[in-house]
């Protein structure tokens, strides 16, 4: 898919890696001006240098999502750059990696972790980037959020319920922007090819490995997605070919959310 997105200036959390180096890499494929702001800054760089190397035009900020005074700073760095901004795509999350609990059993520091930079961080980087998209006159805002946020999860309550909130907090940003000329859109993503995938499901030493199967047994399509697949569906909402699509929440999963059952 091919959209015009010159002269426009995009604005990438978690853009150093995985859905969200793959969204940043679509975006500026497509002439638009990237800035990667994530707290792995070395990585960062490694994405905005090979953009750049393949023609487009990049920058990394190191930034953390859950505080309100590094994402002021950086979003205004942007702004001093290029004068605007015009797409937001939050993408920064985290997760629980191998320490996976019931919720009686779950850790408060990991709690408190995890909705900080899943779904506060949403709302921190909104609130500092919404005032430049609204001298724009208008433009677009993407929220990553997940299948667990639609359809819950067990042994992961702050993620399922940090991207829950996501899907929702999607839904009110929609209706409270659309009258002023931003759409609001949500994409859910199922299992997808990720260095942290890799880590708990896909590769021989994953911590997970073992339910791999049955895992891709409930997913018609019988694979993972790609982080390409994922930051398709971002460029077409934001592209405008869905110049009428907002409050969306779309899930990218393979037919996971379809109910697929197998023989039963």
């Amino acid at each position: 898919m091919q959209v015009d997105l010159n002269k426009q200036v995009a604005l990438v959390t978690g853009g150093a890696t995985g859905i969200g180096k793959a969204i940043a890499r679509s975006l500026a494929e497509n002439g638009a001006r990237v800035a990667i702001v994530d707290v792995d800054i070395a990585r960062a760089q490694s994405t905005a240098a090979d953009i750049t190397a393949n023609g487009g035009e990049c920058i990394a900020l190191r930034g953390n999502v859950a505080s309100a005074e590094e994402m002021q700073q950086q979003v205004q760095a942007v702004v001093e750059r290029w004068g605007q901004i015009n797409i937001l795509i939050n993408n920064a999350g985290i997760n629980t990696a191998r320490d996976r609990v019931p919720i009686h059993e779950y850790s408060m520091d990991d709690w408190r972790r995890i909705l900080d930079v899943d779904l506060t961080g949403v709302f921190i980087v909104s609130q500092a980037v919404i005032p430049y998209i609204l001298q724009q006159g208008g433009g677009s805002i993407v929220n990553i959020s997940s299948v667990a946020g639609i359809v819950p999860l067990r042994l992961q309550s702050a993620f399922v319920a940090a991207k829950a909130g996501v899907a929702n907090l999607t839904r009110s940003m929609a209706i409270e922007l659309g009258p002023l000329g931003i759409r609001v859109n949500c994409v859910a993503p199922g299992s997808t090819l990720t260095e942290g995938t890799q880590a708990l499901f896909y590769g021989p030493n994953g911590a997970y490995s073992e339910k791999a199967a049955s895992l891709l047994a409930h997913i018609p399509m019988g694979r993972p997605g790609q982080p390409e697949e994922i930051a398709a569906a971002v460029l077409f909402l934001v592209s405008p070919a869905a110049s009428y699509v907002n409050g969306a929440v779309l899930p990218v999963d393979g037919g996971w959310l379809a109910g697929y059952t197998r023989d039963w």
